[in-house]
């Protein structure tokens, strides 16, 4: 397959699969190529990172997965001149079955078909225009295609394209483009019924050929693609960030734009004011002048109108020693001037001096007052200076047992808080299982909380 299609992780769910299909008694030889780099020579083995399903399984598991790396040691190939050697190497040490993996190809390349028995072909949606698959030579003498990272955008219509293709390669009008040997997959996604049906329809085809399967295990699957479409970054929300920085960017471009339009609306408002006290006669003049702030009155929304007829009314606010806010019928009451050690009063929120409606439109539309938006170190106009609140730090049982727990020692107090740390499982690396992939912690003090019922239950 094409580099960075995922052939590595493909392979790796593949023998993780027929290991459990097969319990485990068959031997698996992997040769993994990797290309030689024409200036330094060097090659970089790295898809032995990729594979998680080959170690000894249970603690006292047998070694039934061998797997080589190979440079290809040449520039003009995606095979090791090697290879052949290598294969007969496996056979002869009584590997039931030998999987080769090339180094990433092009659009003419199919070196590996004399040396294997059954072709499979990995790529992935992008692959351009569909008249490009006329292209690929693989097409034409791979058994499988699987079209790997199937929960990228577009991959539907892959699928169709590569099986109309594989069709026409073949010939096989009389079939269905659906009935052609093409799978969707997405290796990285664990359990993938996608990578499952593709396991499903190798497997016949390797005991055609001499390899000794049992009765499978795995249950089968109807399909092929993978169905489970919960891709970890949704294609509708791909570009997520992107769009909270343009809203951003918007929102203070639109603040500029009405702090300017507010200042040039007091200007042209005094403008006029002035003109008709230095001269009332000069009516035209002051015309002028207030038909040009019309539209800029016009332009200035409601918001912007809003928050510059209540400063007068915030600044009263804030002048005096105490705040107040009234919730409900609850009047609560916060000091607005705190006094030092040394007799100094200081005055919990300072108010900008502007007399200029642009600077002052932008300052409110841009930072405000705490507990007023955009302000965001917090959502109150002011911390709170009194609180004794009941606190749990450690669970005890499960869910249930903890909220009754908390619900007696708060019972009768003014405030209640039920602090809560969430650890992960692998917080204090107890190793349960030589497997790579299980790994967690059992016996600590703490609560279990794996579902968002057990959330609710515990508040």
């Amino acid at each position: 397959g094409t580099g960075g299609a995922g052939k590595s992780s493909l392979t790796d769910e593949l023998i993780r699969r027929l290991r459990l299909d097969q319990d485990d008694t068959r031997r698996v030889a992997v040769i993994s190529i990797d290309p030689s780099r024409r200036k330094s020579g060097g090659a970089l083995l790295g898809d032995r990172i990729r594979m998680n399903a080959i170690g000894p399984w249970g603690r006292n598991g047998q070694q039934r997965v061998f797997m080589r790396s190979l440079a290809t040691r040449d520039f003009g190939s995606e095979i090791s001149a090697c290879l052949p050697d290598v294969i007969v190497a496996c056979k002869c040490a009584g590997f039931d079955l030998v999987i080769v993996e090339t180094s990433g190809i092009g659009q003419g390349d199919a070196a590996i078909v004399p040396h294997v028995d059954v072709p499979l072909y990995v790529m992935t949606p992008e692959f351009g225009a569909a008249s490009q698959l006329e292209k690929i030579d693989m097409l034409d003498f791979a058994e499988f295609v699987a079209i790997n990272k199937f929960d990228r955008k577009g991959a539907a219509d892959a699928l169709r394209d590569v099986a109309k293709q594989v069709q026409r390669n073949r010939e096989a009008f009389a079939k269905r483009p659906d009935e052609m040997p093409v799978f969707g997959t997405i290796a990285s996604r664990f359990n993938d019924d996608g990578v499952t049906a593709l396991y499903q329809a190798l497997a016949p085809r390797l005991a055609e050929l001499g390899l000794p399967l049992a009765e499978g295990r795995l249950p089968r699957v109807a399909t092929r693609h993978s169905t489970q479409g919960t891709p970890v970054v949704p294609p509708a929300r791909v570009r997520y960030l992107a769009e909270i920085a343009d809203a951003v960017r918007a929102y203070k471009r639109r603040a500029r734009e009405q702090a300017r339009l507010a200042r040039e609306l007091q200007q042209l408002r005094e403008t006029a004011r002035m003109l008709h006290e230095n001269d009332a006669t000069r009516g035209g003049a002051r015309k002028t002048v207030l038909a040009l702030a019309e539209p800029r009155e016009a332009a200035l929304d409601a918001q912007a109108r809003k928050l510059l007829a209540m400063w007068p009314d915030m600044v009263k606010a804030y002048a005096g020693d105490e705040y107040v806010v009234k919730i409900r019928d609850k009047e609560i009451r916060t000091a607005l001037v705190h006094t030092t050690l040394s007799g100094n009063k200081i005055r919990k929120v300072a108010l900008p001096k502007y007399e200029d409606h642009g600077e002052l439109l932008q300052w409110l539309l841009l930072e405000n007052v705490p507990g007023s938006f955009p302000f965001t170190a917090g959502t109150f106009a002011f911390k709170r200076e009194n609180e004794d609140p009941t606190r749990m730090f450690a669970g005890e049982g499960d869910a249930f047992r903890t909220n009754r727990r908390f619900k007696l020692l708060s019972a009768g107090m003014p405030a209640k808080r039920l602090s809560t740390a969430f650890d992960s499982v692998t917080l204090y690396g107890h190793d349960p299982d030589p497997r790579p992939d299980i790994y967690g912690k059992v016996g600590n003090s703490g609560v279990s909380i794996a579902t968002l019922d057990d959330l609710k239950v515990l508040y």
